[in-house]
């Protein structure tokens, strides 16, 4: 009898780690999935860019700088790898694409151009997409860490050697407002 006993506690531990590593399993593929969706984004952002830089070129040649920055601000997002340095990348691009546009709201004519305010609305729509899916991979990094945190599934996070992921984080550029050299204004 008490060999059934221990059996059975046996195995009652040993389905609840089973449980606890497939809980663990599945958040920690919520979180890979999440970063993708953000790097789609990203992508549609990058891919909106050179459009958007190819119309407005023409009517900016006082503003040359500001779409140098931001192309190369582009050109960085683009290569990086890693998650540190992709949002550092990203969030500088955030900053120079925002330039970008306060330079655009000092053109009447890029202002009324429908090639602009068709690009001008796609890449907010994008940022919009972009900030959700950053909330929402955020969330499930907390989750994770929760989880991975939490007694008893730390134990098992612990002898399969979980880690937390990191958080999308804004830097200090992404909290300062653009300024805009409005100094050499077109005639």
């Amino acid at each position: 009898m008490e060999i059934w006993i221990l059996v059975a506690v046996i195995a009652l531990l040993l389905l609840w780690a089973i449980v606890i590593y497939n809980q663990l399993i599945a958040l920690k593929n919520e979180v890979k999935n999440a970063w993708k969706q953000i790097d789609v984004q990203l992508k549609r952002r990058h891919d909106l860019i050179p459009n958007l830089v190819t119309v407005v070129k023409g009517y900016m040649e006082f503003e040359r700088e500001t779409l140098e920055k931001v192309t190369a601000a582009r050109a960085r997002a683009i290569s990086t790898s890693g998650l540190r340095e992709k949002v550092s990348a990203e969030n500088l691009l955030s900053q120079e694409l925002s330039g970008l546009f306060a330079v655009i709201e000092n053109y009447p004519v890029l202002k009324s151009n429908e090639n602009v305010l068709q690009l001008q609305e796609e890449l907010t729509s994008t940022e919009n997409r972009i900030a959700f899916a950053r909330q929402l991979y955020n969330d499930l990094v907390a989750n994770f860490a929760t989880r991975i945190e939490s007694f008893p599934s730390n134990i098992i996070a612990s002898i399969f050697r979980f880690r937390k992921a990191e958080y999308y984080f804004i830097g200090e550029i992404d909290r300062s407002l653009p300024v805009a050299d409005m100094s050499a204004r077109p005639k």
